[in-house]
């Protein structure tokens, strides 16, 4: 007797895991077509299928599984020439804008999955641009002038709009299609931030090893955030920033220029023709037609300085004048568009919220003076950002400040007001800040030069002195050294530790310094002296007590090395007290014999 069918329905599980088996199936038979039918010359009409498949899937196995059966099928479509080249016949040209408009819709999946929620997924899809893309500048440059390499531009800019607009991912839009109630979370903030992993797999594994890559983002990336205000794209800056601020590598000779994404565009190019040949051409239209001879000594402030041979190797000639591929050989045009990157970035740093300003501008200026202002071409362009940054106060005022002196003792800037600027943040909030250590590196940097006033250092210090009466134990720590340093660096002031006729008594003290004066130049410090840090003598620290009995001492030593004072906090010197080896064991107990009578003891002691 045969078995009765079974009349229960099969479970959804099972149901699902059928229904992915069959969906993994035909995507391996749409491939197998599409594969032959490139070979052979016949329709290929199933990549469509093969589109909606993925456009469709339910699941991150299913769709990363279609994606890289996408991917291969457009190797071999674009290796076979079926997207460049000559147009034989109308019908030619009808299936290559076909097949251009489904690169483009598997473009456009590929860059929202970006910020897909699975991380696999979205590492995958910055693969498979990436592959694309030398795929596709190859075979632009064998249909083309095989002396003239090419690089797809126009993939490329999605690429990077991809990375700096972060648009949703289509998973995200069909999932919210798919549901029906109301009750939905709303977006997060966060969906248009460009995702850490996406980010640090794009910086390790492109942008700081290959540099027709970081030539082109860096020239893409300006002209983006140019066309994008803030108000339209508030997450373009943020996103530019992390990955400008990341970049840790940069060439600095013609020779270091060696590294390709697109190998074409690593053969020699052409030479350029001389500058004075260029500008006869038309040059950049900056320069009048019918320029008198007489007006060429304006062209020697626009040539680079004499450098050394090794460094005048490579390419030379105005960055304007040269094509694509001269410039990816040419030092001056990569830091060209280093500049402007970062000339379009740092206004909209500032268009946010006050706290988010702030955050931005602490991120750039940590890094503006060793990884930004060496690499641009005019360094002095950023000084009005800089400056601006300078009236946030606080930790951003003071690396504005640290950004502003290499400007002026590298670059030449002209700012006469620096050190009132420096003075005005010496407030009595500057000695409990957790940064205080950095302000302690920065200012004794900025006061290093022997040439600089003995009024404006007497200044500094005696400023510093007075704050030190309510400063906290480690403060006073890194402070006294500090002014030992700028004594011995700085002979003029020693007069200010042997004024001991100020300090004799309260109604005999005549300290002249002005503390409310702005200009460190008149607050007649150098007529005071550093009674505060006299005082220090007698700290209830021991640490204090025993670094402020130097000033009394001869001056024999040439100074102190800051980095031993200036990381301490109370808990490292509550740390030292507990660890430091007592050499005289204290007294813990009493001679009853030397106990004089009616003391007050025996109320608070019983005595056997």
């Amino acid at each position: 007797m045969p078995a009765r069918p079974s009349s229960l329905a099969s479970s959804p599980k099972k149901r699902k895991g059928r229904e992915a088996d069959d969906t993994v199936r035909a995507i391996q038979d749409l491939e197998k077509q599409l594969t032959a039918a490139v070979s052979s010359g016949s329709s290929l009409n199933p990549l469509a299928d093969l589109l909606d498949i993925a456009l469709s899937a339910d699941t991150a196995v299913q769709l990363s599984k279609a994606l890289y059966a996408l991917y291969r099928v457009f190797v071999i479509v674009i290796s076979r020439g079926l997207l460049s080249g000559p147009d034989a016949s109308e019908e030619a040209k009808a299936v290559r804008a076909w097949l251009v408009d489904r690169l483009h819709a598997f473009t456009d999946l590929l860059t929202g999955l970006l910020t897909d929620e699975e991380s696999s997924l979205r590492i995958s899809a910055l693969d498979i641009l990436f592959s694309l893309q030398k795929h596709l500048s190859s075979a632009l440059t064998r249909t083309g002038d095989p002396k003239q390499p090419q690089f797809h531009a126009s993939h490329f800019r999605k690429i990077v709009a991809a990375l700096l607009l972060c648009p949703s991912s289509p998973r995200t839009h069909a999932a919210k299609k798919r549901k029906t109630s109301d009750s939905s979370p709303p977006p997060s903030a966060d969906a248009h931030v460009l995702g850490a992993d996406v980010r640090d797999h794009f910086i390790a594994t492109w942008f700081s090893v290959h540099d027709d890559v970081r030539w082109f983002f860096l020239r893409d990336a300006a002209i983006l955030i140019s066309k994008h205000p803030h108000a339209s794209a508030p997450q373009l800056a943020g996103n530019l920033l992390s990955i400008l601020e990341r970049l840790t590598t940069f060439p600095t000779k013609a020779s270091e220029l060696n590294a390709w994404w697109v190998e074409e565009l690593g053969t020699k190019p052409p030479k350029p023709k001389r500058s004075a040949d260029a500008d006869a051409d038309g040059g950049d239209g900056q320069e009048d037609e019918g320029a008198d001879e007489e007006d060429d000594w304006r062209k020697f402030f626009d040539d680079p300085p004499a450098k050394a041979a090794e460094e005048r190797k490579g390419i030379t000639a105005r960055v304007h004048t040269l094509t694509i591929h001269q410039s990816l050989h040419s030092l001056a045009a990569h830091k060209a568009v280093f500049t402007r990157a970062w000339l379009a970035l740092l206004p909209q740093l500032s268009q946010g919220s006050r706290e988010g300003t702030r955050a931005s501008s602490l991120r750039v200026l940590s890094v503006l003076h060793r990884g930004v202002i060496p690499h641009l071409t005019r360094p002095i362009l950023i000084m009005d950002w800089v400056s601006s940054s300078v009236d946030h106060g606080g930790t951003v005022g003071l690396l504005a400040l640290n950004a502003l002196f290499t400007l002026m003792k590298d670059y030449n800037l002209d700012y006469p007001s620096f050190y009132s600027r420096l003075y005005g943040f010496l407030d009595r909030d500057v000695l409990h800040l957790k940064h205080r250590a950095r302000f302690f590196r920065l200012t004794e940097l900025f006061l290093s030069s022997t040439h600089l006033p003995a009024t404006l250092v007497a200044s500094f210090v005696k400023r510093l002195s007075r704050l030190s009466l309510t400063a906290p134990p480690a403060a006073v720590v890194m402070l006294i050294p500090f002014t030992y340093n700028m004594l011995r660096r700085h002979p003029a002031l020693m007069g200010m530790i042997h004024r001991s006729e100020d300090v004799r008594g309260a109604e005999k003290c005549t300290d002249g310094f002005d503390e409310h004066e702005r200009n460190p130049t008149q607050t007649n410090a150098l007529e005071s002296s550093l009674w505060e840090l006299y005082s220090h003598r007698q700290h209830y620290h021991g640490a204090v007590s025993t670094l402020g009995k130097i000033f009394e001492e001869a001056f024999t030593r040439p100074s102190y090395g800051m980095e031993d004072f200036l990381d301490h906090t109370y808990g490292t010197l509550f740390d030292t007290e507990t660890k430091r080896k007592i050499r005289k064991e204290p007294a813990t107990a009493l001679e009853v014999s030397v106990v004089p009578e009616e003391d007050g003891v025996e109320e608070l002691w019983t005595i056997s």
